[in-house]
């Protein structure tokens, strides 16, 4: 027959069986470093022999501090943000802290209202709000801090940032599908009001600006695998040989629709993705994309975090410079077979 588990003692007994206060008990569950080590050994031992644990909520009260930091994400469903919160999660765990998450939706202004409230109930805030204005940003960082900034630049304020360089990252995307004979190609782009869109953009314009003998038309699309899916029609009668899809999930999306359309890829049309999902690989063909490390980016965003919570200062900001992955969605132009 299964014990049933002892009743842990309230914090009364053990400052009784060891002999002290009340308060010498929180401060010694609060590892606080005054308390004689004698002494803290024999709360320890009363602790251990009365099944004693302390209160979440009331220690947070103690030490003003929740232990529980917040990520603020504008999609959850997207595989991206999955890993980088994969990340994050990992590594402050190891300190003890445990993590708060919340979607914005793709909506711009859900992203100051829930980066505030998140803010409140936590001590600290990785933030991820691709859609806030700069101006916006920069008025609201220094009320969020201690704050990391991640996926965008820091708009000129003194918050830790990692981010990608979407600008430098799609141009070998680019200069691929140029090296394989395309000079009509057509860039899915993602929500206009993006940063990270925004860095493509300029970015293909580089491109474009080098490349006078090649056709490139920006496209309205949108970042989700229906996005993708839905252009598809377009795209399979648009006479573009080359697909630059904002990011994998909008790149498999077109995978499947044109595979609905009988049209092969990359026979017919070549296709690349951004990010490099684990799912990536997998596709039929398999999606060649620029691979940016999330998960480091999310461990990294910890580390900052976490020394600006024990008031030291902060590593370098990081600029990733995504590689490029070649793989089977891209081929020569079929013109030049």
């Amino acid at each position: 027959m299964a014990r049933t588990p002892r009743k842990p003692a309230p914090i009364s007994a053990v400052a009784e069986l060891a002999g002290v206060s009340v308060s010498t008990v929180s401060r010694v569950m609060n590892r606080n470093a005054t308390v004689d080590p004698e002494i803290a050994s024999r709360v320890r031992k009363a602790a251990v022999t009365l099944n004693y644990a302390p209160n979440p909520l009331a220690r947070s009260l103690v030490l003003g501090k929740t232990t529980t930091v917040a990520i603020l994400v504008p999609d959850l469903a997207n595989p991206t943000f999955q890993s980088m919160m994969r990340g994050v999660s990992r590594a402050a765990a190891k300190d003890g802290y445990r993590i708060l998450v919340a979607d914005s939706g793709e909506i711009a202004s859900e992203e100051s209202i829930l980066a505030i409230e998140m803010r409140r109930r936590c001590d600290a805030i990785v933030l991820c709000a691709p859609r806030m204005a700069e101006d916006l940003l920069a008025d609201l960082l220094p009320a969020l801090a201690p704050a990391v900034l991640i996926n965008r630049d820091n708009a000129g304020t003194r918050t830790p940032v990692l981010t990608a360089d979407y600008e430098a990252g799609v141009r070998p995307l680019a200069e691929h599908l140029y090296g394989l004979g395309h000079r009509r190609m057509a860039f899915l782009q993602g929500n206009p009001e993006s940063a990270s869109n925004a860095a493509r953009l300029r970015g293909l314009a580089q491109f474009s600006a080098t490349h006078p003998d090649t056709e490139l038309t920006t496209i309205e699309c949108g970042t989700a695998f229906e996005s993708g899916h839905e252009a598809a029609a377009e795209i399979a009668g648009s006479g573009y040989t080359g697909i630059l899809a904002f990011n994998d999930l909008v790149a498999m999306g077109l995978l499947s629709g044109l595979a609905e359309l009988g049209v092969r890829v990359p026979e017919d049309i070549s296709v690349t993705g951004f990010d490099d999902i684990p799912l990536a690989r997998y596709t039929t063909p398999p999606l060649t994309t620029a691979s940016v490390p999330v998960v480091e980016l999310g461990e990294q965003a910890w580390l900052r975090l976490h020394a600006l919570l024990r008031e030291e200062t902060p590593a370098f900001d990081v600029n990733y410079r995504p590689r490029l992955e070649v793989r089977g969605s891209t081929g020569p132009v079929a013109s030049r077979r």
